[in-house]
């Protein structure tokens, strides 16, 4: 996700949004669907506020896994996106709050509100978190050139030669770029941010040796890694991950740093506990599922599969820390 400017434009179609939709059924499943008052006893939409991020292939290998575990109902996707994903989020903060109307959104629901300033919504009050589902590592990568052999050789050297180091993303305000602003935040250090819109062309200088360091993720980094044309530093969540187990932690280095894109299940305020806590088993336990564990294990996802008050402590936080960053920094979204 890369921030963009909310033009008139965006702000009109937050109103009046068009939408494509993709539907996923799963099959009644007997007494279950009369648990919590019948719920659901109609189709249930799961609103996506962008496109081609591939949170929908996810859901619906999940929801495979609710079939098979003897879940109800029917899961209908609808895609609203626009606006850096506020146009889907705004429909489901004013939906009726009957279950029946969900988000399934992703870092750039924190990232988002805590950088702009006039959002129609409030992330922290605004929505019935159900789980915070799964978290995806990135890794600090560096040309295997360079000197650097751990995070600390490479903070040291930015500390002591401050805007030297060249630091490529994909983009101001994105996935590839809030991870390294926070690191260098943190550390006091300064480093030259490079910002591509080709993400194949960053990670590309990154090898050739433009650019000295970047992040991404192990799917997107492993081959080049292997080759022996970059190096990996560290993972960029607060503990390590099974794939990676010798690769340390960024916060081992830098006590309190922690960043993940991250994917979790919302209702409107205000929707029924019950319904929520219903909501939260049949996720919670597709997440948990063997199969889910085997296919996400493989490339820097960690199954999280929260409480609702885990995910509503999850928000705050992460709310919080990117308006900071905003506020401290003066991180802003991009000009057109």
């Amino acid at each position: 996700m890369t921030l963009t400017p909310l033009t008139h434009n965006a702000r009109t179609a937050l109103i009046s949004a068009t939408f494509a939709t993709l539907v996923v059924t799963l099959h009644p499943a007997g007494a279950l669907a009369q648990n919590v008052n019948e719920y659901p006893n109609k189709p249930v939409s799961i609103t996506i506020p962008f496109e081609g991020n591939g949170i929908d292939q996810d859901l619906r290998f999940f929801m495979q896994q609710m079939n098979m575990g003897g879940a109800t109902g029917t899961f209908i996707f609808e895609i609203k996106a626009g606006a850096a994903g506020s146009i889907g989020t705004n429909y489901v903060a004013k939906a009726r709050p009957d279950g029946y109307t969900l988000l399934a959104s992703n870092t750039s629901f924190t990232i988002t509100g805590g950088i702009y300033p006039d959002l129609p919504y409030d992330v922290t009050k605004d929505f019935a978190p159900v789980s915070l589902m799964m978290q995806k590592a990135y890794v600090l990568l560096t040309n295997a050139e360079t000197p650097f052999r751990n995070v600390k050789d490479y903070l040291d050297y930015a500390r002591a030669h401050p805007n030297e180091l060249n630091f490529s993303t994909g983009g101001l305000g994105g996935s590839t770029h809030l991870p390294g602003a926070m690191l260098h935040y943190m550390t006091n250090t300064k480093v030259t941010f490079v910002h591509y819109k080709s993400a194949s062309q960053r990670l590309l200088d990154l090898v050739a040796g433009r650019v000295q360091a970047a992040v991404g993720t192990f799917a997107t980094t492993a081959p080049q890694v292997k080759a022996g044309k970059m190096r990996m530093l560290g993972v960029t969540t607060n503990r390590r991950i099974s794939i990676a187990p010798d690769l340390p932690s960024i916060s081992e280095t830098v006590p309190g740093f922690d960043y993940s894109s991250w994917t979790g299940i919302l209702a409107p305020a205000k929707t029924s506990p019950a319904i929520v806590t219903r909501l939260n088993q049949l996720w919670v336990s597709a997440m948990r599922a063997p199969a889910s564990t085997k296919k996400l294990d493989t490339d820097g996802t960690i199954i999280v599969g929260s409480s609702p008050e885990e995910f509503q402590k999850f928000i705050v936080t992460d709310y919080t820390r990117w308006k900071k960053l905003a506020q401290d920094t003066g991180l802003k979204p991009e000009s057109d």
